[in-house]
């Protein structure tokens, strides 16, 4: 079974046949490589597959390099899809997306999805070509600065003055995008190096370290705090998922009776049917999962990123006893300041403390996890149309195998998926929450199917999200991968008007009028259904998995639910 995080193997460890293969023999009389070339040769060694994006006047050396190689180069409508389809791509497998663009505007249209992926963690190396180096220094046809354009929105950003330093930068590139914590490197690749001639070049070992085990007396530190602890709690963050460490978190939580909640970059990292699971933290209003932080004497939190949920959301007085359980040191906040720090394999560390710790003497979050579990089936049996969110994701559950991949857009939908589908395994569903950027969803339905042909790869996504990468359907249909694309339809921005309407008790200019989407998806050779009464939905669910071609459902949806969610919150009373 291929591991969910694409973990690393142990130190110094080489991809198997890369960098030994690479070095092919030329047929005698055949021209010398250029530094196009020697790129691709690098991209082959580092293991790329696949790159997403468009063709264009300043990448035409790495495009003609590309037909000599075994890497896919999939054609994008948009150069934001090519950047969403290496950002989930990368999320999933571990391994670092790659997206390609030409200079100047392609180059800013990589931009957004980039941003996405660096921010929310996920692995990804961006390249665009670039114009002569002879004429960088004055004003010239567009020409933008990329790599300073790139720098505060990745881990490292670097330009190819010369063919010699292709094969470390490539590699630096990769490396510091696939290191913890992952995110983004950027190459710029001006026309004029790329048609350099080469010799005696050849791409670099790939190596990965493997991470440390932590120090005992760290352990020891946390075991002493979870024994004085009466209501300890799990916040388990994406770096779970990252590190592979799911099983050592359901085997902590089994053990010790302590109860789990995950941020929503992390659903799945602990099975919604576990009965220690709590669901997913991080709505910005106080739900049921909030209550368990409220009487908490101790947070422990494994492998959290600050950019999930941030600090003082949770711990607004600062009065929280805080663990912190991760492969890197916390970052500094003034609502996150730590009782102890455990940094090293996060698997390791989480089975040392448990093998140490005395389990508490009951579970004490029974009655909340019983509320949960209440509020998510309430209306699983409503008929009305539109239909109503929390329907709409108990249908899709039910559709889903557990191992199915949801990638959800963002809007309105993002916060009620976030809260109420009941992901059973890591990375089953992905959820953009640090950059949280519209359009993710179609462009990140592919990437899912291309990493995991044999599941079931579904987008939830908004009206509105959908038309800004919906072009990205006509991809799908040319590569052969099926998708499904549920459509929540409400002919408006609902989450703005969400936060209109509780903040200002009016809406601002939030409608807008959609084409009719089944027509819409026909037009472009795929299926289109529209859900005319609710008990259809999980019928054309069923459907549409079979059909094993790109499929969109219009469903409308009734978001008059997220007031009523927002003043039952307000009058929430914990159950604990």
């Amino acid at each position: 079974m291929r591991n969910p995080a694409g973990g690393p193997g142990g130190a110094n460890m080489a991809f198997p046949g890369q960098a030994q293969q690479t070095d092919r023999q030329r047929q005698a009389g055949d021209r010398p490589m250029n530094a196009a070339e020697l790129f691709v040769r690098c991209l082959e060694n580092e293991g790329v597959t696949e790159i997403f994006g468009i063709p264009g006047e300043e990448n035409l050396a790495v495009m003609d390099a590309l037909l000599s190689s075994d890497i896919r180069f999939i054609t994008t409508r948009h150069e934001q899809g090519a950047a969403f389809m290496a950002d989930v791509y990368g999320r999933l497998t571990g391994k670092a997306g790659v997206c390609l663009g030409t200079l100047g505007p392609g180059a800013t249209n990589l931009v957004t999805g980039f941003a996405d992926a660096n921010m929310d963690r996920a692995p990804i190396v961006g390249i665009a070509g670039q114009g002569s180096s002879k004429r960088l220094h004055k004003e010239s046809h567009q020409i933008v600065d990329l790599v300073r354009m790139f720098e505060p929105i990745s881990k490292y950003s670097a330009q190819i003055k010369s063919s010699e330093t292709i094969n470390e930068i490539v590699r630096k590139s990769f490396k510091d995008a696939q290191a913890e914590k992952p995110g983004g490197s950027f190459i710029e690749f001006p026309e004029d190096i790329a048609d350099e001639e080469v010799s005696n070049a050849s791409p670099l070992t790939v190596q990965h370290p493997k991470s440390p085990h932590a120090p005992g007396e760290k352990v020891e530190q946390v075991v002493k705090l979870i024994d004085e602890a009466r209501y300890p709690i799990v916040m388990a963050g994406n770096g779970v998922i990252r590190a592979g460490a799911s099983d050592a978190l359901e085997r902590f939580s089994r053990q010790l009776k302590i109860p789990v909640a995950t941020t929503f970059m992390a659903k799945g990292a602990m099975p919604f049917s576990h009965q220690y699971c709590l669901g997913s933290v991080g709505l910005q209003a106080h739900d049921y999962v909030a209550c368990g932080f409220d009487r908490a004497d101790l947070v422990i939190c494994v492998g959290y990123d600050m950019v999930e949920y941030p600090p003082k959301l949770w711990n607004p007085e600062r009065a929280q006893r805080i663990v912190h359980i991760d492969r890197t040191p916390a970052e500094v906040d003034a609502h996150y300041i730590l009782e102890a720090g455990v940094i090293g394999d996060i698997a390791t560390s989480l089975d040392a403390i448990a093998g140490a710790a005395a389990p508490q003497e009951e579970f004490r979050a029974g009655s909340l996890r019983e509320s949960i579990v209440a509020e998510f089936a309430a209306h699983k049996d409503d008929a009305g149309v539109p239909m109503k969110p929390q329907r709409i994701i108990w249908d899709l559950r039910k559709a889903l195998e557990p191992d199915d991949i949801v990638i959800s857009d963002v809007g309105a939908h993002k916060m009620w998926m976030a809260r109420m589908y009941q992901a059973e395994r890591p990375n089953t569903c992905i959820i953009s929450n640090g950059f949280a950027s519209m359009g993710i969803g179609v462009p990140g339905a592919i990437a899912a199917k291309i990493a995991y042909p044999e599941r079931t790869a579904l987008t939830v996504t908004g009206d509105a999200g959908f038309l800004m990468n919906g072009q990205e359907i006509e991809t799908a249909l040319r590569i052969g991968t099926p998708i499904i694309i549920l459509v929540w339809n409400d002919s408006e921005y609902g989450l703005i008007k969400w936060h209109q309407m509780r903040r200002y008790g009016r809406e601002s200019h939030i409608k807008f009028k959609n084409p009719d989407l089944v027509k819409h998806a026909e037009s472009y050779g795929a299926k289109g259904y529209r859900v005319e009464v609710a008990d259809e939905l999980l019928p054309i669910l069923r459907q549409a998995i079979s059909d094993d071609t790109v499929v969109v459902i219009d469903c409308p949806v009734d978001y008059s639910e997220n007031m009523k969610l927002t003043e039952k919150l307000g009058k929430l009373v914990c159950p604990i």
